[in-house]
């Protein structure tokens, strides 16, 4: 339980790091990417609480807050982010359109795992689960039908398949969504 509040804290840091952007000065698409991260901050302080058991569970909310995350994620994202976009006041570095394909790939992923947290929502979280399901998904080094989080199978283009979050604890995707952005915010966004 310990880890598991560890592991969803660093995913809100993450997530709040990334949207705490002021706009200073931000127009046009700049801005509404800027808007974009904010909407996916607010959605994340709203379940993570949740997740941490320090609110009631609410599948009802979960789903709607992960939907509002996988509306701006995937080609929603990407889209916002032509080249030449950079610069202040954005934070992007400009790594993301040197290596547009990984930044993508990201966004993409974000869209998935966000959709698989809506499907995850009926679950409830793993502390309340059995015990093997915590350490399936805390203790183990795989992911997903034996992948590794990072490296291989689901997060690095192989298939994802959205009946393996179904079966999953709310919070374990909810983990999986912080490690994605947590991955682009290491490689794409540029610290104050």
């Amino acid at each position: 339980m310990k880890i598991e509040k560890l592991t969803i804290g660093a995913v809100t840091a993450s997530v709040i790091a990334m949207a705490a952007l002021a706009h200073g000065g931000a127009t046009g698409i700049v801005k509404e990417r800027m808007d974009g991260m904010g909407v996916m901050k607010e959605a994340v302080k709203v379940l993570t609480p949740m997740m941490q058991g320090q609110t009631a569970y609410d599948a009802d909310v979960i789903r709607s807050e992960a939907a509002k995350i996988g509306d701006h994620a995937g080609e929603a994202m990407t889209r916002l982010f032509p080249e030449g976009s950079g610069g202040a006041p954005s934070e992007t570095k400009d790594v993301v359109w040197e290596d547009w394909q990984e930044f993508a790939a990201l966004a993409e992923q974000l869209r998935v795992v966000a959709d698989g947290l809506e499907l995850a929502a009926e679950n409830g979280l793993m502390m309340a689960g059995t015990s093997g399901q915590r350490a399936n998904m805390m203790g183990g080094s795989t992911m997903m039908n034996g992948s590794t989080m990072m490296g291989g199978g689901f997060m690095m283009g192989g298939s994802s398949n959205m009946m393996d979050f179904a079966d999953m604890p709310a919070d374990g995707v909810f983990t999986m969504l912080g490690q994605v952005c947590s991955a682009c915010h290491t490689r794409f966004r540029a610290e104050k």
